[in-house]
């Protein structure tokens, strides 16, 4: 029997997390130490949610899911393949599309609040 789904809290407290440094072929500038806490991930893993700190560095990105964003601590350069830039700061939120190529860079270590979608390939 399957349990009833319930609400869960997302607190500020999420334990250890999970450090890791950006793989080398898509670093930039720096090597920035990054740690993620998983606080909420679907069975099926194409839903997550949580926190994410980054120290400062730049490194490239393409995204294959959604992620809506909230940051919480730090300064952030997002900039596209276009060279379109975003600074993201304290308060802000945004979401950055499937298919979104470009860099991520920042400035001052970063605190985020995440929460991932990843659609069918």
């Amino acid at each position: 029997m399957d349990a009833t789904p319930q609400v869960q809290m997302l607190g500020a407290d999420a334990g250890a997390g999970e450090s890791y440094f950006v793989a080398p072929e898509k670093l930039i500038s720096g090597n920035p130490k990054q740690t993620a806490w998983v606080q909420h991930a679907s069975a099926d893993g194409r839903f997550s949610a949580g926190l994410w700190r980054s120290e400062v560095g730049k490194w490239s990105i393409r995204y294959t899911e959604h992620e809506y964003c909230r940051i919480l601590e730090g300064l952030s350069l997002i900039t596209a393949a276009d060279g379109q830039a975003v600074t993201v700061r304290p308060g802000d939120e945004f979401v950055i599309p499937r298919g979104f190529v470009g860099t991520w860079e920042v400035l001052q270590p970063t605190l985020k609040r995440f929460v991932i979608h990843e659609p069918d390939a």
